[in-house]
Order: C-alpha cells, then structure tokens, then sequence
C-alpha cells in the first residue's frame, strides 16, 4: 500500500519521516544531504509507492516568508515537476524544531543525542507528518 512521505527541509540537511503502509502512523525514516534530496524521494518511490508528499513551509511567527521559504518553494516545483503523479502538500512548519526537542527530551533522549541536528531534521519530519495525518488535508489523499 502506498505511503506518505514527509520532508524537512534545510539547506544542508534534509530530515524525511514515512507512514505505515496504512497511512496512520507517522516514523523518522532518514536524514539525506539537501542536493540528493529529489533523486533519494524518486528512488524511494521506485521501492515504496507514494501516495503523497508533505512538505514543511517555513514561516515566521508573523506569517511571513523566511530566508529558506524560497528554496521550499523551489523544491515544491522540482518534486511536482518529477513525480507528477504524486499529490505533493506543503504545511506550515513553525514550531517544529521547538516540538522536536521538546518531544526528544519527554523521550528521554540524553542532551548528545538532542544535540545531533540530523536527529532533530527527523523527529521534525515525523512531526510535519503527523500534523498532516490528523488534518483536514488528509481527506484529500
């Protein structure tokens, strides 16, 4: 059955959570370096057929566009433009980097592992993700 993929994105790294094959549980999968990000997502597709993509859309606290919010949306282009037969979602992805220390230390992760930036881009990833499973969106994949 098909899953949903969800990217944080970071201009050097990017953190990737997956579904279950039932499209109800939100898991980190990996962590990959932004320039192989598009070729990683074809081929995981290849292997694992998506139903979807979610992709985080960095916003400030006022709403307004950050520094990376133009190369999201570039990425946007790439990944509709190369898989076009897969729905790609963007969703808001303030707060997520706060959430994911926060959920990493409820974990009992000690403070080298909520150090680790790669570890953060995934639990963030997984966050995006469940967000989108419990949203309104979610009726439309």
């Amino acid at each position: 059955m098909p899953r949903i993929l969800a990217i944080d994105y970071g201009n050097k790294r990017v953190g990737l959570a997956v579904t279950d094959p039932l499209c109800m549980i939100a898991s980190p999968l990996e962590t990959v370096h932004s320039k192989d990000l598009v070729a990683y997502v074809k081929a995981y597709h290849q292997r694992e057929p998506l139903r979807a993509v979610v992709v985080g859309m960095p916003r400030t606290l006022l709403n307004e566009p950050t520094d990376a919010t133009s190369a999201v949306v570039g990425l946007l282009r790439t990944l509709r433009r190369e898989l076009p037969e897969v729905p790609v979602h963007e969703l808001d992805e303030r707060f997520t980097s706060r959430m994911a220390h926060a959920a990493m230390l409820a974990g009992g992760l000690g403070q080298k592992a909520r150090r680790d930036k790669a570890t953060v881009d995934r639990v963030s990833a997984t966050l995006i993700l469940q967000s989108f499973l419990e949203s309104p969106l979610m009726r439309e994949v």
